[in-house]
């Protein structure tokens, strides 16, 4: 099951995410101190988590864990988007509403993406 980030674990996602590699909780704690004071047993916590939402994997390197994405940012996006409309009771509607709102970079994106993935049971 798909299941939303808080804020701190979305700003960490985004971080693993961007940077592409492993990090310890010391290497994002860190990056995140940049910009706030938080403790270095939040920043375990918060990454323990992600991997037991199945975020991230760990290995033990020394006494730490050092961490990385399991999918992209794009697969997990999908996941969210595909447990939404799995959960939205109308799936037609929900789809409708989704699409009235799309802007003309989004329908375009849509279309392409369409053309290199068409729906299952369509086409050829």
């Amino acid at each position: 099951m798909v299941r939303g980030l808080g804020e701190l674990e979305a700003t960490i996602m985004d971080r693993m995410w961007a940077t592409n590699r492993p990090a310890s909780v010391r290497d994002m704690l860190e990056f995140l101190q940049r910009d706030r004071s938080l403790a270095y047993t939040t920043v375990m916590t918060v990454m323990d988590k992600l991997h037991t939402k199945g975020l991230l994997k760990r290995k033990p390197v020394g006494r730490a864990y050092v961490y990385e994405t399991i999918s992209s940012k794009e697969a997990y996006t999908a996941d969210v988007m595909r447990q939404s409309l799995a959960t939205s009771g109308n799936q037609a509607a929900t789809l409708v509403h989704f699409l009235e709102r799309l802007t003309p970079e989004e329908a375009s994106a849509l279309e392409a993406a369409l053309l290199v993935c068409p729906p299952k049971g369509r086409g050829a």
